[in-house]
This record gives C-alpha cells, sequence and structure tokens, in this order.
C-alpha cells in the first residue's frame, strides 16, 4: 500500500508540473485549448523525435518545365480576397498545408519568422485543411483570429479545403502532387505542415515532409538558392 501511495504520489507531481510547465510557457496565448497549448509546449520535444522518422526531402532534378503553369491558378483567401498566383512572378512561393490542433502547429511561429526574414523575395501561403485526424475544425474566421493572436501570422491563409488526393482535392494541391502538372512531384501531403517550394519562375523545386522545420537548413538553403 505504501509503494502505491508513493507511486500515485509522484504521478500526481508529474502532472502537475506538466500543467505547470505548459501554463508558462503559453502565458501570451489567449485562444487555445489546453490540448492547443500542451501541444505547443512539447513542440521542440515532438520535432526531437520526428527527426527519427526518417523525414522526407524531394528536390527537382530534372530541366522540363511544368506541363501546366503554377501561374494558371488562384486561390480564394480566408478574407475572401482572390489571389492570383500571376501576381507571384519574380518570388519564390512556399504553400504548406497547416492545421491548429497539431503536434506541428507551432510551425506557423517558425512560417512567420520565415516569412519576415525573406520579404523580399518569398512569399509563404498557409492552406488549412481538415484531412489529417480532424485537426482543423475551425472555420476561416476562427482560423485568422488563432493563427493572429497566437503566432502572429500575417502571411496569407487560404480558405479551408482538402488537399489530399481526392475527387475535392483543392486543385492547387493537384498541381502540387500530381507529376503530370508540375513535372516531376507526386507526392501529396503526408500530414499538417507539409512545404512544396516553387522558385520564381513557378517551377516545383523542392518537398519538405511535416518534421521538416521551415527555418531548418534544408529549407534556408533552398530559398536563398538563386
Amino acid at each position: 500500500m505504501r509503494k502505491l501511495k508513493r507511486f500515485v504520489l509522484v504521478i500526481a507531481v508529474i502532472l502537475i508540473a506538466i500543467v505547470a510547465y505548459t501554463e508558462l510557457v503559453n502565458l501570451n496565448t489567449t485562444t487555445m485549448t489546453f490540448r492547443q497549448k500542451l501541444l505547443k509546449a512539447f513542440y521542440p520535444v515532438i520535432m526531437r523525435f520526428s527527426k527519427n522518422d526518417n523525414s522526407t526531402v524531394a528536390q527537382k532534378n530534372t530541366n522540363a518545365k511544368p506541363p501546366v503553369s503554377f501561374y494558371s491558378f488562384s486561390t480564394v483567401l480566408n478574407n475572401g480576397d482572390k489571389l492570383n498566383f500571376e501576381s507571384l512572378k519574380g518570388k519564390k512561393v512556399l504553400l504548406v498545408n497547416t492545421a491548429s490542433d497539431c503536434g506541428y502547429t507551432n510551425q506557423y511561429e517558425d512560417l512567420q519568422k520565415l516569412s519576415e526574414r525573406y520579404k523580399d523575395k518569398l512569399l509563404v501561403i498557409g492552406f488549412p485543411a481538415n484531412d489529417f485526424k480532424e485537426q482543423e475544425k475551425g472555420d476561416d474566421k476562427q482560423i485568422a483570429e488563432f493563427c493572429k493572436v497566437n503566432f502572429g501570422v500575417n502571411f496569407p491563409l487560404a480558405a479551408k479545403s482538402s488537399v489530399v488526393k481526392s475527387a475535392s482535392q483543392n486543385p492547387v494541391f493537384q498541381w502540387l502532387s500530381d507529376a503530370a502538372k508540375n513535372g516531376w512531384n507526386n507526392t501529396p501531403p503526408t500530414w499538417n505542415f507539409s512545404k512544396y517550394l516553387v522558385n520564381e519562375m513557378g517551377e516545383l523545386i523542392n518537398y519538405f515532409d511535416k518534421a521538416v522545420s521551415p527555418l531548418s537548413a534544408e529549407v534556408i538553403k533552398a530559398v536563398e538558392e538563386k
């Protein structure tokens, strides 16, 4: 009985410590659930363990031009405005499927930092989607508020859509994950925060899996390359 009481006490202390640490890390957050706070607090741990899952990084290794022009697309943003991709010529574009209730949600913060660091040569566009374990249940207004209040996001967010291969797949992600359209890549998003980098000429040049940080050496190198 004494051992059982000691075990219960230890567990209770650990749980209290976890709750206290989680609240301390999230002092400035106002619209997060406890689950979201917990995931944010332990994001570094999630990323460290994710490094062991053979994260995918793919790079274009052909001179072939995309059969379908990236600049023929547009997307509706979550404020109702339309973004024509033709206006993005001359800039790199990083397209990321996002979610608010995911272990990788803290990448919003890194994406914002990346966007600010390379604001003259890179545009980050988030595509909120509820495809993976229903980790994006909010509507466009709720998603925008969540990202702004908790991560200071000011890069464009598209209207919520589906990004996985299906009849309802967002046309932009159809292009990103179909070699017959983009010229080489067939990899669809494997989870939230999969990243696709398009160069200044509208060519898809890189795919980065969810466990690759937006501020990783691989992403930075790809953004800076001419």
